[in-house]
């Protein structure tokens, strides 16, 4: 039996007709040649439209498959943080990386292409950073919201938040700066202009070392303050006499919130040169005093057993310390000291001008010759202007009164 013959004739409108034997079949293929009667530029703009919608419609899935996840915690979830951490980047790192695989499908000119080739591959590495910037903000809303300082005993994350911002900042540095080493070195001619100038590093970085001395030694206390933490975020400082909390550290200088809402910024090397005073270093529980100057009658007992009243009746108070003493005294006055403990300053603050105005208020009603006064000793002698007093006389008809001591508030 003669083995079978296979004869292909291309036809008019792209088809081919097979024969099988005895039997003929037509099949009709379709010729993406006839695209070629396209112009050039009405073909590159096709191509460049459907890279933006592949990449869209990518964005679009990827966006879908992440909201049918369930539902997480209301307060803060990582689906909704990868979408608006993510989302803007994504939106032009996928359309450009469709445009790159599309790229050499289009008939552009010898001399453009190059160019747009080199224009495409800059923007693909700097979304591509763009990107990556957007994970390290996706870790540190996870570690933020896995390490909340809303809580009273928040030592912890307050170490941990405060070495995150450096490594946060210190991470984006890293990335912008070897996308840009990146982009400079696709250019020939910018790696021999950086070739030419290796011969003056020595003299320039000299030069550059003395004038930005300042600038170097503030970066290196922002890595000391990072790893030693002689303060971190949301600790209560005092510096310069002003009270407040640390509200941001960066890598040149530190942001104070003062407690009237100004914000006190300082170089960051000032807190490895000078001293300050950080209460809640170790832990946030606090010591209070209030301080009262009264008078010598005043009595100890009642005004202790009030200020354990109030102490008590007052939800600030942690229960640590209670104790009131007289600590000193002047020739006027005794210095009455009451101490009082907190689980924080700012619960010490109010807890202080609680019992203090408690006190005051127990005095004016129960004790009110209690507070200071001022006495002095007063002699009056009324003599005649025209006779004087025989020698004889007693000393009591000289004036109304000799030596008789007033008493004045």
């Amino acid at each position: 039996m003669p083995a079978p013959v296979f004869h292909t004739h291309p036809t008019e409108f792209g088809s081919k007709l097979v024969t099988y034997g005895d039997h003929q079949a037509s099949e009709h293929m379709p010729d993406f040649d006839q695209f070629d009667h396209l112009p050039n530029i009405l073909w590159d703009i096709i191509l460049a439209v459907v890279a933006i919608i592949i990449g869209l419609i990518v964005k679009f899935m990827l966006a879908l498959l992440l909201r049918k996840k369930p539902k997480e915690a209301p307060a803060w979830s990582v689906t909704r943080s990868i979408l608006s951490r993510m989302g803007k980047p994504f939106s032009y790192f996928l359309p450009l990386l469709a445009f790159n695989f599309l790229l050499p499908a289009m008939r552009m000119k010898s001399t453009i292409y190059p160019v747009i080739n080199k224009v495409t591959e800059i923007l693909l590495a700097i979304s591509f950073a763009n990107v990556l910037i957007g994970v390290i903000k996706v870790f540190e809303d996870y570690v933020y919201h896995h390490f909340d300082i809303q809580k009273a005993d928040n030592l912890k994350e307050r170490k941990i938040r405060t070495q995150l911002q450096f490594i946060r900042r210190i991470a984006i540095g890293l990335i912008i700066i070897l996308t840009v080493c990146a982009i400079l070195l696709s250019f020939n001619n910018l790696r021999k202009i950086g070739t030419g100038l290796l011969t003056g590093v020595g003299v320039g970085g000299i030069i550059v070392g003395f004038a930005a001395q300042k600038s170097l030694g503030n970066l290196l206390a922002g890595f000391q303050l990072a790893f030693t933490q002689p303060l971190r975020i949301d600790d209560v400082l005092v510096v310069e006499g002003e009270w407040g909390r640390v509200e941001e550290i960066t890598l040149t200088y530190v942001v104070l919130n003062i407690w009237d809402q100004r914000r006190l910024i300082l170089p960051i090397n000032y807190f490895v040169e000078k001293p300050f005073q950080n209460w809640t270093r170790n832990t946030a529980d606090i010591l209070g005093t209030v301080f009262l100057y009264l008078d010598y009658a005043t009595p100890i007992d009642p005004l202790r057993q009030e200020f354990t009243r109030l102490l008590e009746s007052n939800p600030l108070w942690d229960k640590r310390v209670k104790v009131i003493q007289v600590t000193n005294t002047s020739e006027r006055t005794i210095e009455v000291r009451a101490l009082m403990s907190a689980s924080s300053s700012g619960n010490a603050f109010d807890l202080r001008c609680d019992i203090r105005e408690g006190l005051l208020k127990f005095l004016q009603q129960h004790y009110p010759h209690c507070f200071p006064v001022t006495r002095a000793l007063i002699e009056k002698e009324d003599r005649p202007l025209l006779r004087s007093t025989p020698a004889s006389a007693h000393p009591s008809e000289k004036g109304e009164r000799v030596g008789e001591p007033g008493l004045t508030r």
